[in-house]
């Protein structure tokens, strides 16, 4: 699916000089080769985000977009919408699984109110509402046109705010009841899959709700002809404004210069949203863990992109992402401050083409 909106103009390509300095620099410490794997991957490609070798990923934040799914009303999810502003409340408040994790790590948690249904007051919500969640999918678009631009726009603006402030590494989660079944719906239109391939059962649903969850989303395929349709129009019929808004925040990673962390099967979806969108933000993407959720494989393979983790998460909130950020400040400490094969006199590792 050709890539037609204008954030393509602005996306940049990755700093190889940084890139090739980072290889250098893992190259260089008394270590097998590659012995970190992924994570060593992981660096290089923070490093030709920046666009230097010397990486900054200690000043970070998760961006957690909540917003309400109309298709909730059609029997898709075990818990009903009033559980979105909940939770959101409580990761707003500092108290949900996403926040206790992040403390651990010292990573700052932002939630971002773009469309709940029952509007969050707690004083550190981030207002950012389009709407009293999306419309019910099975009746009509889930928004209009302008609305998908306006999360879209939303997500990439939120970036360029944090990046003002000094972060460097952001996170994207979410929380909304219902999003496993718009981001199903999304993947099966964009990877041209039917909805058993794309569509799990979410937060936990019997064998009954998710046959139901499944035939809701074929039934839209083939209602607004999906398998034809150019991105935005996806987004529109079958999206939510947590998709669009993390969609955004991926363009704006590759618009600001900062890596951006995919974290479950949602997010995920939001990528390959935003890369059918903006070809190069891929290359400002991080891939924390493998959900259970069954398109995840095919989404990450479209991406070209490999998750370190492979935890069966099915959390949300942002908490794969949460998982993953200690993991890359352990190979940033090896890669800044081991000892190097220099130093301690041994001669290097040669490198050979794997097989």
């Amino acid at each position: 699916m050709e890539s037609y909106y204008p954030y393509e103009l602005y996306g940049r390509p990755a700093d190889e000089r940084a890139v090739a300095q980072a290889l250098a620099q893992w190259d260089s410490v008394a270590k097998p080769l590659h012995g970190l794997g992924r994570l060593e991957d992981m660096l290089v490609r923070i490093a030709g985000i920046q666009g230097t070798a010397d990486i900054a990923i200690r000043r970070r934040a998760i961006l957690v977009f909540c917003a309400d799914n109309g298709v909730t009303a059609q029997g898709v999810t075990q818990t009903g919408s009033h559980v979105t502003a909940l939770v959101a409340d409580n990761i707003a408040s500092g108290k949900a699984s996403v926040n206790r994790m992040c403390a651990e790590s010292g990573t700052d948690v932002y939630a971002v109110d773009i469309g709940i249904r029952d509007a969050v007051h707690a004083r550190a919500m981030l207002s950012c509402r389009i709407g009293n969640g999306t419309k019910d999918f099975t009746r009509e678009p889930a928004m209009s046109r302008a609305q998908v631009i306006q999360a879209i726009d939303t997500g990439i603006r939120l970036v360029g705010t944090l990046k003002e402030q000094g972060y460097t590494l952001l996170g994207t989660g979410e929380m909304g009841i219902g999003n496993t079944t718009t981001a199903g719906a999304v993947a099966a239109a964009l990877l041209h899959l039917p909805a058993e391939q794309t569509t799990g059962r979410g937060a936990g649903l019997s064998d009954v709700g998710l046959q139901r969850k499944r035939q809701v989303i074929e039934e839209a395929l083939q209602r607004y002809h999906l398998w034809e349709k150019p991105v935005l129009d996806v987004l529109s019929c079958v999206g939510g404004f947590d998709i669009a808004g993390m969609a955004g925040a991926f363009i704006g990673g590759c618009i600001y210069g900062v890596p951006i962390v995919i974290d479950g099967m949602i997010s995920a979806v939001a990528a390959l949203a935003a890369s059918m969108l903006c070809r190069q933000s891929v290359g400002c993407m991080l891939a924390s863990h493998m959900s259970r959720e069954p398109c995840m494989t095919a989404v990450m393979e479209h991406l070209g992109l490999f998750p370190v983790i492979d935890g069966r998460l099915a959390l949300g909130e942002g908490t794969g992402a949460a998982l993953l950020f200690p993991m890359l400040d352990m190979a940033e400490s090896v890669y800044r401050s081991n000892e190097t094969f220099e130093n301690i006199h041994l001669e290097r590792y040669q490198r050979y083409e794997e097989s």
